[in-house]
């Protein structure tokens, strides 16, 4: 089994290693590349800092891994490894750990599970791991997330191709079970807009919305991590919509 791991965090985040780490112990043959710098928030984003034409790669050893630096977002990563841009087409894909939870609307924009949802679009199966630490300096335990990450991919590996699953894991020491859930209708967060009319600032504050039960923020809450399957892209259903006029 050969797994591309990838992130948004950036190449220097330690969650990246642990989740290289994590496929590794299983025996599977694994090749890190991700981001130069940090690209959160970056969704689906085929982007490149230099360019289209040319994407210069940095090539690292770390901790034993062959590693890829590459100047582009984790979705266009994930879009050459499926390509076989970094040599034999992976098996799976594996994004993250990422720093933060990926739950509901947040979903649409993250470069973590933009990662997976890119390698299903072409066929491979894909797992997004995500780490619920707050916003409060808390210390990301990544073992936690890697030890559920463990259990999961090898019913990943099970799964029909294109299958991409979002995992997301309490920053606790014991979770208490993993929980098929459903993706909350609202985030736990909004973000808020000050400007002073020459630039905005960005601040984002947590709510005191009550959790909707059978929710990935429900069960995270409850000490549960929470495991979505996720849609690349699907077209909504058409019944009952009025038939366009054309010509006007």
């Amino acid at each position: 089994m050969r797994v591309l791991v990838t992130n948004d965090d950036g190449i220097d985040s330690p969650g990246l290693y642990a989740l290289a780490r994590a496929a590794s112990s299983l025996g599977w043959e694994v090749l890190v590349a991700a981001p130069s710098t940090e690209a959160s928030g970056t969704g689906t984003s085929l982007a490149s800092a230099s360019g289209r034409s040319r994407i210069p790669l940095e090539r690292r050893q770390v901790d034993g891994f062959e590693a890829f630096a590459v100047p582009g977002h984790p979705a266009l990563i994930s879009f050459i490894a499926c390509q076989g841009g970094f040599g034999e087409r992976p098996d799976l894909v594996l994004s993250g750990v990422n720093l933060g939870a990926n739950t509901s609307t947040g979903i649409l924009h993250s470069g973590t599970v933009g990662a997976a949802l890119a390698a299903s679009a072409r066929g491979v199966s894909a797992l997004a791991v995500s780490l619920d630490v707050e916003w409060d300096g808390s210390a990301p335990l990544w073992d936690t997330a890697t030890d559920v990450a463990r259990a999961v991919l090898p019913m990943l590996a099970e799964m029909p191709a294109a299958t991409v699953l979002n995992l997301n894991v309490p920053n606790a020491a014991t979770v208490r079970g993993i929980e098929w859930a459903d993706i909350a209708p609202s985030s736990p967060y909004q973000v808020h807009f000050e400007s002073n009319g020459d630039e905005l600032k960005l601040r984002a504050v947590k709510t005191d919305l009550e959790p909707v039960p059978g929710t990935e923020i429900a069960f995270l809450a409850d000490g549960y991590a929470a495991l979505t399957p996720l849609r690349s892209v699907a077209a909504a259903s058409t019944s009952g919509l009025p038939s366009p006029a054309w010509p006007a």
